[in-house]
């Protein structure tokens, strides 16, 4: 008598240990390579790649949650090691400008350059790691159709941990889509997160088209996802139309376009050569200027003059970024030297430099009232580790020893927002805004700080009726890094529904809308300044309000997965 094998169901697969690991990796690099091109590579990034993104993750999902891939006998093991090998070219792909920043400004020799491009790929890549163990868990705990349900809030969670543990959110996957107007409009809701989780989440729907094994479920869901992918199109391609946002002043944005490891040490006719020409910039009422983004070959083309007239109000603000300039808070000449800008320009001047006191040494932004009085200083909270502080110094003993340009800085504790006093009394703005005594509120953050979108929103919970970024973006050189860098704070715009002034050393200078668009901005790697108008508003998003909820709420989401995973019978058996 012949005996049958029984059929094998959900409950009691068959393992295999002979499949090769050669494709599922493939399928992860597809992923990078994918996610890459979502994103600013050398210049600003085409709208239309954001469309990769609504795919991107397909092949990793496919690498991980297929048939073949859950019933090899290694399969946690094997899930880790493709979603790890995947975020680490990503994350080499995404940040290749690290290796140029330490190299060209670092003084790190080429080889150790590579190295610490790859032990950072090699650590961030990581959360890919854990996303794709924690979903194999999933499926062999629950289900293939639990598991891609449980993706999104699984990549939602882990973009929130990479921004809470190692403190690096850059470029998470809603950022993406910053050029849709339709999508943007979640962030005053959840942040960018939410854009996040409904890019994974389409990107889930869609992998199903690959996944099931029954030919009239893969047909419905195939039909399904196309529909998705023609309304995704359609939103994306007609994004909604919105009227310019409403301006009352205009702001002038000095790009000094200083080199980046240069002396900073202004003395004798140096000195009052800068300080001449900052003071001259600080009364110009037009200059040349693009509309919108500028070119990536900026310094090549001559941007166009606009129509300007000289009999036009004081600015709003007179900005000077973060750069190598001999500024120091505590310096008589320094003091000076910002009294005379303000008091020429008849309006508040808000100025990068180091800050200094008896506790030491800050990045620092002063703000000078236009009757040159300093109102204060906000010193920067999150400093850049090995670049402006060393971390663990006990441990990274031989910090110094790596880069020549690393500074020790103290770190700030306070998010002041600044009130301009313009003797004036009452005023009263655009209809958004009530009428405020003594001037308008500004928050002030300094360089890659706008990457966190949790500690920008606490300027406008403070009372910031317009944000400012003072950056020094000359570290990036010709890379991705700017463009990225201009994304991520375009954000922040939206998140708040604030104006947005982005000074620059170098570029990218600009002025961002409340609902993320660059309007004006300067040529990049030249000496010029920006004269761009802008408006205040004073009313606050459920964002700004409560933060990274919609965050947390995904993290809950699959904790209580994992707490029922661990408890329930595993409906196949244990690897």
């Amino acid at each position: 008598m012949t005996i049958l094998p029984a059929p094998q169901t959900e409950s009691s697969p068959t393992y295999t240990a002979g499949s090769s690991l050669l494709r599922p990796i493939l399928l992860g690099f597809l992923t990078s390579l994918l996610l890459d091109f979502c994103f600013p590579v050398a210049g600003p990034m085409r709208p239309w790649r954001g469309l990769l993104a609504w795919v991107a993750l397909v092949p990793l999902l496919w690498a991980l949650l297929s048939e073949r891939a859950a019933a090899h006998r290694h399969y946690f093991r094997r899930a880790f090691l493709t979603a790890w090998l995947s975020g680490l070219l990503w994350y080499i792909l995404n940040c290749y400008w690290v290796y140029q920043t330490m190299y060209l400004y670092g003084h790190v020799p080429p080889l150790g350059s590579v190295g610490i491009l790859i032990l950072y790929s090699a650590i961030l890549g990581l959360y890919f790691g854990v996303f794709g163990l924690l979903l194999a868990f999933f499926r062999r705990r629950f289900s293939l159709p639990w598991a891609l349900l449980l993706a999104p809030f699984l990549w939602t969670a882990l973009e929130l941990a990479a921004a809470r543990i190692t403190s690096v959110p850059w470029d998470q996957l809603g950022y993406s889509q910053i050029n849709n107007l339709a999508l943007t409009s979640l962030a005053p809701v959840t942040g960018v997160y939410g854009i996040s989780f409904l890019v994974a989440l389409f990107n889930s729907i869609f992998a199903v088209v690959f996944l099931p094994s029954d030919a009239t479920r893969r047909w419905r869901f195939h039909l399904a996802s196309w529909v998705l992918i023609v309304l995704m199109a359609y939103f994306f391609l007609r994004p909604p139309s919105r009227p310019p946002a409403p301006t009352s002043t205009y702001a002038v944005l000095l790009q000094p376009n200083i080199q980046v490891a240069a002396d900073a040490n202004w003395s004798g006719n140096e000195w009052h050569g800068n300080l001449s020409w900052i003071t001259a910039q600080a009364t110009e009422a037009c200059t040349p200027a693009y509309s919108g983004m500028p070119p990536a070959d900026a310094l090549i083309t001559p941007p166009p003059t606009p129509d300007c007239s000289r009999n036009t109000p004081p600015p709003g603000v007179v900005l000077w970024p973060e750069t190598a300039s001999w500024f120091q808070s505590d310096e008589p000449r320094t003091i000076a030297a910002l009294a005379t800008v303000a008091t020429t320009a008849h309006a508040p001047f808000i100025a990068g430099m180091f800050g200094h006191d008896s506790s030491g040494f800050y990045n620092s932004a002063v703000f000078t009232q236009p009757n040159g009085a300093i109102a204060g200083r906000y010193d920067k909270i999150h400093l850049v580790p090995f670049g402006e502080y060393i971390p663990y110094r006990n441990l990274f003993f031989f910090a110094h020893q790596l880069t020549h340009q690393l500074v020790d800085l103290e770190r700030g504790t306070q998010r002041r927002v600044f009130t301009a006093d313009n003797g004036s009394g009452p005023q009263t703005g655009a209809p958004d805004e009530p009428a405020r005594q003594g001037g308008h509120t500004f928050g002030i953050f300094i360089c890659y700080e706008s990457v966190f979108a949790d500690e920008i929103r606490h300027f406008t919970l403070n009372g910031a009726q317009v944000l400012v970024n003072l950056s020094d973006d000359g570290w990036y050189g010709d890379t991705s890094a700017p463009w990225q860098h201009l994304d991520m704070t375009r954000m922040r715009a939206i998140e708040n529904r604030r104006w947005l002034l982005l000074d620059t050393n170098s570029g990218i200078t600009t002025v961002i809308d409340p609902w993320g668009r660059v309007t004006l901005s300067a040529p990049r790697h030249q000496l010029t300044s920006l004269v761009a108008p802008y408006g205040y508003r004073s009313d606050l998003t459920f964002y700004t309000r409560y933060g990274d909820l919609f965050a947390y709420l995904c993290s809950l989401i699959v904790l209580a997965a994992l707490t029922t995973a661990a408890i329930k019978r595993p409906s196949i058996s244990r690897v």
